[in-house]
């Protein structure tokens, strides 16, 4: 691959990239991964390796070996780095350094003893007990357990204690049941019962289902308050508030899960994209979007079912479990198929689809960027659906008034042909039958003006038009085209309170008379389009508005006289100063400044005024 080939593939890829959390993967020319980092902004991070001074001279080194970059998305920061700790684990790339230590990230251990214990540990040794977690952040973790110990305070010390050695007095009480952060199970200071129901509530906390114990607590306060206990139900209220002000973990990795597939199909009409993530012990340490040509009508169903025999294979993957997001007509020897509701799974799952949305997504923009046409046909297609249109939008026109208090009142129309302004189709108007600030009459005469002559010259009428004004410009530009007999689309935009375009609105097409909203998104491509026709005809018609009144205002008598011009003008006003002594002036005066002939033009024609 040569290096001018090099650098506008990395390119192409660099800016496809969304601007979303996630992991990206560089890859040398032997498609092996040679780094693994996260980032907040994918696009932001990953650009800044491809600048003219990358940095460090490991960085340029790291760099110069890019031949691939792949990636996948997640919903935050934080599963970003949960991410990129298990696939440095897991391909322990060449310049990740940081890791290679087998530093993990930490979790919260729930010990299988008489009376469990809760505290950190960075190892998971199931056999010891429960772990939650990781945690990607220490500050989130340290508080959770400070809510543990605030809420159910287990004990602290390590000793094996056992319910037969509480029974035969075989332990004393520490500092820490002195000081009430323990309430001292070791002297039966707290049964054996208590605790445990405290552990099993700090394990519901741990998994985060605390709507259950929630409820089960403010029941419990308000039976407490009834019965005068005000004490207790003043404690049980802190809990309560306590377990509100909880932070639960990471979706990204779970003990939970062990080793499943997951895999998710997004499609159009001609390709299917089948994305496929391989969790091992509750890591992710995979994530791949493959693309299949379709070549008959095949539905997203017969595309999964063909797609998850090759990518097992592909893969060689043996899993006993593959998460889908639909039930499949399949059977495969001891695999069992699952779709996932809510928990862990469903969260995998939905990971899942939102990397292969996000691969179509990216594909559709390399796409649109090799091929221009193709955008403006698919968003010409989108605006013809979106507003109901007998055919695509190829030419729009757009319309806005511009005047202050009715004076030097004028008119701009834009025209965007394939979606891109068409300048040599732009016009201007000077409104010439109303009078004041009426800004419909203005509207009107405009119109009329416009269609009246094109339907006269039998020349291109747009596809659709846009009004500035809402329904009422709507109105008077559709009376206008039913008087002329043009059957023309009309669009509106309306603002909101704040004069900022909130809405797209058309006629209804079951009532003619009535006007609706679109119900379009205001961060569409769509949207933002019709925004940009409007801001550009605002913009037009503004510019058109300066002008004229800045031609007023410069306007003098000299202006007037025919023969003369702006050189002219400008060595009489170097001489004389001002129009006003131009006038006092006599023959010979003005014969010395302009000749003889232009002198009498100007002498006689000041003397008349």
């Amino acid at each position: 691959m040569s290096s001018a080939s090099y650098n506008s593939d990395i390119k192409a890829i660099v800016d496809r990239l969304p601007s979303s959390p996630g992991c990206y993967q560089y890859l040398d020319k032997t498609g092996k991964i040679i780094y693994v980092g996260k980032a907040k902004n994918l696009k932001r991070r990953v650009s800044s390796y491809f600048r003219s001074d990358p940095g460090s001279y490991k960085t340029k080194v790291l760099v110069s070996q890019i031949c691939d970059i792949k990636y996948a998305v997640v919903k935050t920061d934080q599963e970003a780095f949960l991410l990129e700790n298990s696939l440095i684990k897991q391909h322990n790339p060449k310049y990740n350094v940081l890791l290679k230590d087998g530093k993990t990230y930490p979790y919260i251990c729930v010990t299988k003893e008489e009376f469990p214990r809760i505290f950190k540990t960075r190892k998971v040794n199931k056999k010891m007990g429960y772990f939650y977690g990781p945690f990607s952040h220490l500050g989130s973790m340290y508080a959770m357990l400070e809510v543990i110990k605030k809420l159910y305070k287990p004990r602290t010390c390590n000793m094996p204690m056992t319910v037969e050695g509480v029974d035969g007095d075989r332990y004393r009480s520490c500092l820490e049941w002195h000081i009430k952060r323990c309430d001292a199970p070791c002297i039966r200071k707290q049964s054996h019962e208590e605790y445990m129901q405290n552990i099993e509530d700090a394990k519901e906390i741990l998994k985060g289902r605390t709507r259950a114990l929630l409820t089960k607590m403010y029941e419990e306060m308000l039976r407490l308050s009834e019965e005068l206990r005000f004490e207790e139900a003043e404690e049980m209220k802190r809990r309560y508030l306590l377990i509100q002000d909880y932070c639960s973990r990471s979706e990204v990795v779970s003990n939970v899960i062990d080793d499943v597939d997951v895999f998710s199909v997004t499609s159009d009409d001609n390709m299917a994209f089948i994305n496929f993530l391989h969790v091992a012990s509750g890591s992710i340490n995979q994530a791949f979007t493959f693309e299949y040509k379709k070549k008959l009508d095949e539905d997203d169903r017969e595309l999964l079912q063909m797609a998850i025999i090759e990518i097992r294979n592909r893969q060689s993957s043996t899993t006993k479990e593959i998460i889908v997001p639909f039930d499949m007509e399949m059977e495969l020897d001891g695999v069992t198929f699952t779709v996932p509701q809510r928990g862990d799974k469903k969260t995998l799952l939905e990971l899942s689809l939102m990397n292969g949305k996000q691969y179509r997504f990216d594909r559709l923009k390399q796409a649109e960027k090799l091929n221009p046409e193709q955008k403006a046909v698919r968003m010409m297609k989108e605006i013809q659906t979106a507003l109901h249109l007998p055919k695509m939008p190829y030419r729009i026109e757009c319309f806005d008034n511009s005047n202050i208090s009715g004076t030097d009142a004028v008119a701009g129309l834009v025209v965007f042909k394939k979606l891109k302004p068409s300048k040599q189709d732009y016009r201007k108007f000077n409104i010439k039958t109303v009078v004041g600030a009426d800004d419909y009459a203005s509207m009107r005469e405009v119109v009329w003006r416009r269609y009246s002559r094109l339907k006269e010259e039998g020349a291109e009428l747009p596809d659709v038009i846009i009004t500035d004004g809402g329904k009422g410009q709507m109105g008077i530009v559709s009376d206008v085209l039913r008087e002329l007999d043009v059957d023309i689309p009309v669009v509106g935009l309306a603002k909101s309170d704040r004069h900022r375009t909130n809405e797209v609105l058309i006629y209804d097409a079951g009532d003619s008379t009535n006007i609706v909203s679109v119900g379009m998104k205001t961060d569409s491509e769509v949207f933002h389009l019709f925004t940009r026709i409007q801001d550009e005809v605002h913009r037009y018609a503004i510019s058109f508005h300066r002008d004229k009144r800045s031609k007023g205002q410069t306007h003098s008598e000299l202006d007037d006289i025919k023969g003369i011009g702006v050189k002219t003008k400008q060595a009489l006003l170097q001489h004389f100063r001002s129009v006003k002594q131009i006038k006092l002036a006599d023959m010979d005066a003005l014969e010395k400044v302009v000749g003889k002939a232009k002198a009498k033009v100007i002498y006689d024609f000041l003397k008349k005024t």
